[in-house]
């Protein structure tokens, strides 16, 4: 099965599997370990640390507002001495000091405070929305692959169904109906996961096809070998590198509907309703709202944009790696130079930026990787 699984892969990338290692040895399985997806990795660990310990982390509480630390501020119009009315002042933000690292917002309160606290809700409504939807699309797809006839027809007009319903408007327009269909993480992570399940799902519907008609899944067929452990054992392990593309893709779409959600002021305000939950979207809502792209007062909504770019680098970084995985012509990329010279193997740059793999044959030359 480890020879198929490779197999598989390498037909899934477009070309034949190169061989690791002299005929008749096991060959492990080698995951990408690039300095791309090794990157990729340490983001997503560091913003998956903060988001599990964020909260505790916090130096301030993010509702908290300090009136000690308004220490700038600006007379309102209209107020003040000669005017009749008692002076109003309007605070200012604070750039960032030894106190708040990350200054504060007009309301006197802590920017990274909100940075942290932000972090849990936004990365868990993106992971629970990718394993909810890849579920289905491995449930669906791979089903309706592999039996064919009425239950493929019934399950392909399933997912065509749901491939035409938006995510996002659908969203709005509940938020907009009812007011707890945009506080509450789980439903909103419910919905995004019902609306994008749809495209993987004909994806592995097609991959699960041309799998169910090969040799090894006719051999174990012949054997004796149930539909479901045909399924579990020779088919669905050659969908992997799928199935985790789909994940990455899925996690950073719903991270971008619950960012724009809140951005809308459609996902609750944690300062007003005690469901609200902060995150990235409402920081950078608040931000503009209160016009600190037009005050200067970068610190206030460029730390939350910054984290939604690096989020999303350390995904497509890792999703790099899952296609030097199922491309063999791109497997080599994880190997350093020293190491693709001990596996026999010699990358000669060409026009463009993808290399040609070659690997050393027997003395009557050299045999290039299809």
């Amino acid at each position: 099965m480890a020879q198929n699984t490779t197999l598989m892969a390498a037909v899934a990338g477009g070309g034949a599997p190169l061989p690791e290692g002299p005929p008749g040895r096991p060959r492990a399985l080698r995951l990408p370990h690039g300095p791309k997806v090794i990157i990729g990795l340490v983001i997503l660990a560091v913003f998956v640390v903060v988001a599990i310990i964020g909260t505790w982390a916090a130096p301030y509480s993010p509702n908290a507002t300090n009136v000690a630390t308004w220490v700038r501020h600006v007379l309102v119009p209209g107020t003040g001495p000669g005017t009749g009315v008692p002076a109003h002042y309007y605070p200012l933000p604070l750039p960032p000091s030894s106190s708040h690292l990350l200054g504060t917002t007009v309301f006197a309160q802590d920017v990274l405070s909100q940075l942290l606290a932000s972090t849990g809700a936004t990365l868990f409504v993106g992971l629970l929305a990718a394993a909810m939807a890849t579920v289905l699309s491995v449930l669906v797809g791979v089903t309706a692959g592999y039996l064919g006839g009425f239950a493929d027809e019934s399950l392909s007009l399933l997912s065509n169904v749901f491939l035409a319903i938006p995510g996002l408007p659908l969203l709005i327009v509940l938020a907009f109906y009812v007011p707890s269909a945009g506080t509450s993480i789980l439903l909103v992570a419910t919905i995004i996961a019902v609306t994008s399940w749809a495209y993987t799902a004909r994806v592995l519907r097609a991959q699960t096809l041309s799998l169910r008609s090969r040799d090894f899944v006719e051999a174990a067929r012949i054997s004796g070998e149930g539909r479901l452990r045909i399924i579990l054992v020779e088919v669905l392990p050659n969908l992997v590198p799928i199935v985790a593309a789909s994940f990455l893709f899925t996690t950073l779409y719903a991270i971008g509907v619950y960012v724009a959600l809140a951005f809308l002021g459609l996902a609750g305000s944690p300062t007003s309703s005690p469901a609200g939950l902060w995150n990235w979207g409402e920081m950078l809502r608040e931000g503009f709202a209160n016009n600190a792209v037009r005050g200067g007062w970068w610190w206030w909504w460029a730390p939350p944009g910054l984290c939604i770019a690096l989020l999303g680098t350390s995904l497509a970084l890792l999703n790099f790696g899952i296609d030097e995985f199922i491309n063999p012509r791109l497997r080599v990329a994880g190997l350093s130079r020293r190491a693709a010279k001990r596996a026999g193997i010699r990358v000669r740059p060409s026009f463009g930026v993808t290399a040609v793999v070659r690997r050393k044959a027997e003395p009557g030359g050299e045999v290039a990787a299809p």
